[in-house]
């Protein structure tokens, strides 16, 4: 018996021709990625996992949910991801008084023509940051949802499809709750992935002092990917190669929380999606056309943690949704594969 490998996942359902394709899109997104992780990290110091963790979600189409304290370069992460691809940035800083219509955008009379012109809103942009999103009202935040799911926004009956590669990244502060609007979990849900950037170590913001000294580097930063390339990258992630033994692995792993004893709800059939969708996109941003359990086991805790809820009583416990998913994992046994004969 021996782990799952490219021997056994190459020949396995793909021909020459295929294969050939699959390992010449991989090479691409790793390229790809390898380019955009430089260039940021040219402005932001010392958050490599994070950054690895938010191509993932870009290059599968997904959205991301940052939660951290104030100050730790949340928006310069957003902002640096934009330039690097050349997309349109735009911020949408949440407060309690925002509309949806300052979202979406909104049809306007124009005197001259007479007759409504539809002006767009930030969401329109390629890259959108909503700044404390749970600052907003439950009425604008629901102004993201069909944006987020289906890339498309409707206004006054109008449906105005958003131009790819598509991405929300909204951020939310953990510790002040004064005044706020807790995202329920069915928006919670429409996030691929959450995850924190946390405080840089002593030498990482000693060097971010240095760099900052003059200017901010983020000023500086030039694209260093196209808008196409990316979207191909998006396409050839998609044509990652999943095992059969290792889709039941990450089906076990979603399964296994709906049934355990501290879970209310456990992971819905769009986390199994999300999991399936990251882990493909883990493998191609490391390389590989054929995903590995290791790849899924990377993104298992940023893509289910915000989707699990515990009982009331396991919170009392102080049991965390973090705590849950790794008890989940470290129980599951790894799939193995028979190795084959190269045909």
């Amino acid at each position: 018996m021996a782990e799952v490998g490219p021997a056994e996942l190459g020949a396995a359902n793909a021909g020459p021709a295929t294969a050939g394709a699959a390992n010449a899109g991989t090479a691409i997104v790793s390229s790809v990625a390898k380019r955009v992780i430089a260039n940021v990290e040219r402005a932001i110091v010392g958050k490599r996992p994070q950054l690895i963790l938010a191509l993932v979600g870009w290059l599968c189409e997904g959205h991301l949910l940052l939660e951290d304290v104030p100050g730790v370069a949340k928006t310069m992460l957003a902002r640096a991801l934009a330039r690097s691809v050349g997309c349109a940035f735009k911020r949408i800083q949440c407060t309690p008084d925002l509309l949806p219509t300052d979202v979406t955008g909104a049809s306007i009379f124009n005197q001259k023509t007479v007759e409504f012109e539809f002006r767009p809103g930030p969401i329109f942009a390629q890259v959108v940051l909503a700044d404390e999103i749970n600052r907003a009202t439950p009425r604008t935040q629901a102004a993201l949802l069909e944006a987020m799911a289906e890339s498309r926004v409707t206004v006054d009956g109008v449906t105005h499809r958003l131009g790819p590669p598509f991405l929300v990244i909204a951020t939310q502060n953990p510790v002040d709750h004064e005044g706020t609007f807790p995202l329920p979990e069915a928006q919670l849900d429409r996030f691929l992935m959450r995850f924190s950037l946390g405080y840089p170590t002593l030498e990482e913001e000693l060097r971010m002092l240095e760099m900052l000294q003059r200017s901010h580097p983020i000023d500086a930063l030039e694209p260093v990917v196209s808008v196409d390339e990316l979207i191909a990258c998006q396409r050839a992630v998609r044509e990652v190669y999943v095992d059969d033994k290792v889709r039941r692995y990450l089906m076990q792993i979603v399964h296994d929380t709906r049934a355990h004893e501290d879970v209310n709800l456990g992971g819905s059939p769009r986390a199994s999606i999300a999991l399936f969708r990251a882990s493909q996109a883990m493998a191609a941003l490391r390389g590989r056309n054929y995903v590995l359990p290791d790849d899924i086991k990377r993104v298992t805790g940023p893509v289910l943690n915000h989707r699990i809820i515990l009982r009331p009583e396991s919170r009392l416990r102080k049991v965390t949704a973090a705590g849950v998913v790794d008890e989940i994992v470290s129980e599951i046994a790894i799939p193995t594969l028979e190795e084959r004969a190269a045909s």
